[in-house]
């Protein structure tokens, strides 16, 4: 992948780290029909949670965030679940705002690191964390984050790493999000609790809307 103009890597890290501040919450969606897509993202939206993460582990997912996208101009949306460069491209060639990996190989970072799109790679080590740092990033996905050690882990690599900053994912649920969101390393936080998989088939718009409201209006403003 050729390298392009537009803003450097350290710019588009900082604008992912403020947009990532800015929501504190980010739902990952797994959509399973095409036709899910718009209603729960607009159910997400009307309970207040606008910057969304279409993972790439359904056949529709590309689909599903195009429509989105299309439909639902107030999201802001993101591809996660990133294992590739083919997925970077894909998610790039979409028009993604980010995207999101659940780890790093050399080839994604390398490849990340030429690309425009704004991108947070999986850590769960240190030595993830020293490899990621050595190719431009500093925003990272922890992940899978309560059984990496959770907020304890969290705090080790604060010392070492000062200038890294955390979507912590994995474990994370309505009941202990203001706790990491609380840490100063902690930009936002990732999770399916705001969009249970029952609820979506069931179509239960209304519900999701009442989760994500319930979920920002116990969190603290952001600062």
């Amino acid at each position: 992948m050729r390298t392009k103009s537009g803003p450097s890597s350290q710019d588009r890290q900082e604008q992912l780290a403020a947009l990532f501040r800015a929501a504190r919450v980010i739902p990952v969606l797994t959509i399973e029909r095409p036709e899910h897509a718009v209603p729960l993202a607009r159910a997400l939206v009307a309970g207040g949670v606008r910057v969304l993460e279409v993972t790439l582990r359904t056949p529709v997912a590309i689909a599903a965030a195009r429509a989105i996208m299309a439909d639902v101009p107030e999201a802001v949306v993101g591809i996660g679940t990133i294992l590739n460069p083919d997925d970077l491209v894909r998610a790039e060639a979409l028009g993604a705002a980010f995207g999101i990996s659940p780890g790093a190989t050399p080839d994604l970072l390398r490849a990340a690191a030429a690309s425009t799109l704004p991108f947070a790679p999986g850590i769960a080590t240190a030595s993830d964390l020293m490899q990621t740092q050595a190719h431009g990033f500093h925003v990272v996905k922890f992940f899978p984050a309560e059984s990496s050690g959770g907020i304890r882990a969290l705090r080790a690599l604060a010392g070492p790493f000062p200038q890294a900053r955390f979507c912590p994912t994995g474990g994370i649920a309505e009941a202990n999000a203001a706790e990491w969101l609380g840490e100063p390393n902690v930009v936002a936080v990732g999770g399916s609790w705001l969009c249970p998989a029952a609820e979506i088939r069931a179509g239960h718009w209304a519900g999701i809307s009442a989760i994500c409201a319930r979920t920002m209006k116990a969190l603290k403003p952001c600062v």
